[in-house]
């Protein structure tokens, strides 16, 4: 039986749990049990406005009969968590994707580091409380700008893993500071590392690992925003479709979704901000100016596929599997 495409869920709680943070627990509209997921998992959400924004499931991988995320009101975001905050009330109905995992678990690692900013708690207390579970070895640190601002904070601190966890405040004594580049100084064999938050948090802990030699492959990470404006120097360029031959130009002020979706070419998308992955394309020939945060930056250096809902190209011309 093949999976559905989008499921029904019936909002059961609405609850605030930090200064703009809310939670919302999503059961299926027919009472069903919901798919499985596993920890690191995320939905898309349709919103009342009209967009799909990614969220992280929060609630133990166990539970089969309902969904938890939590939503930043983000006053520098499009739109959406606001939708979610003013729009969306306990017993309203919401469309969402089935889960998807792009930031799972290395199961076989000998050690866990998990590394939260601000909402990017979502997915790593999953991760805590399933590596909890497993008996697996692993610390968490929760970087937050004040205790108020500290979603799950008491949830966190009735789990059996809460010795594992630091918290760390931005408004608390430096002592008590998160220290990037000293927890990261040595490589660790054997030791993952994940990390999920805004993205100045989670550059400045990518950076400095990789600064300090860790390999690629015990790097673990999800964007779940980016800066997608134009850039000064943007021009136009070519993508053909291999399929046909076609060739459509892209306007520099056009990503290449919206110059083939103005042909009547429709390449399916979801973030659009080159997070998600969703619209991921392969590449048949010349070169292209990644700007996503979904692919590492190998699988970028490859240059064999591209987000075409916001990169472009370094090439006069594209050529594309579509």
């Amino acid at each position: 039986m093949n999976a559905p495409s989008s499921l029904q869920v019936r909002v059961a709680r609405k609850a605030v749990e930090a200064v703009d943070i809310c939670s919302f627990e999503l059961v299926a509209a027919d009472g069903r049990p919901l798919p499985a997921f596993s920890a690191g998992s995320h939905v898309d959400v349709q919103l009342p406005d009209g967009s799909t924004r990614q969220y992280s499931l929060c609630n133990d991988p166990a539970e089969s009969h309902r969904y938890l995320i939590a939503v930043l009101r983000d006053p520098a975001s499009r739109g959406g968590s606001a939708a979610l905050h003013e729009r969306v009330h306990e017993g309203d109905t919401l469309t969402i994707s089935p889960p998807r995992n792009h930031f799972p678990l290395a199961h076989d690692a000998k050690r866990h580091l998990l590394l939260a900013g601000g909402i990017g708690v979502t997915p790593i207390l999953c991760m805590a409380e399933r590596l909890a579970v497993a008996g697996a070895d692993f610390e968490m640190h929760y970087c937050t700008r004040s205790r108020e601002r500290t979603a799950f904070h008491d949830r966190i601190a009735a789990s059996t893993f809460a010795p594992r966890v630091r918290l760390h405040f931005d408004d608390g004594a430096a002592g008590q500071r998160f220290d990037i580049a000293a927890r990261l100084a040595t490589p660790e064999a054997g030791t993952h590392l994940y990390v999920c938050g805004p993205k100045g948090f989670m550059d400045a802990v990518l950076g400095t690992a990789r600064a300090r030699g860790w390999p690629a492959a015990q790097l673990h990470y999800e964007f779940f925003a980016a800066d997608v404006a134009p850039q000064q120097g943007d021009t136009a360029f070519e993508v053909q479709l291999a399929s046909s031959g076609r060739i459509v130009v892209v306007p520099r002020d056009r990503s290449v979704t919206q110059a083939l979706a103005d042909c009547g070419i429709e390449v399916q998308t979801s973030c659009e901000q080159g997070v998600c992955g969703t619209c991921l394309t392969k590449v048949i020939d010349g070169v292209p100016d990644h700007r996503d945060l979904y692919l590492t930056p190998e699988e970028q250096a490859a240059n064999d596929q591209f987000t075409p809902c916001c990169s472009r190209a370094k090439s006069a011309r594209l050529v594309l599997d579509l």
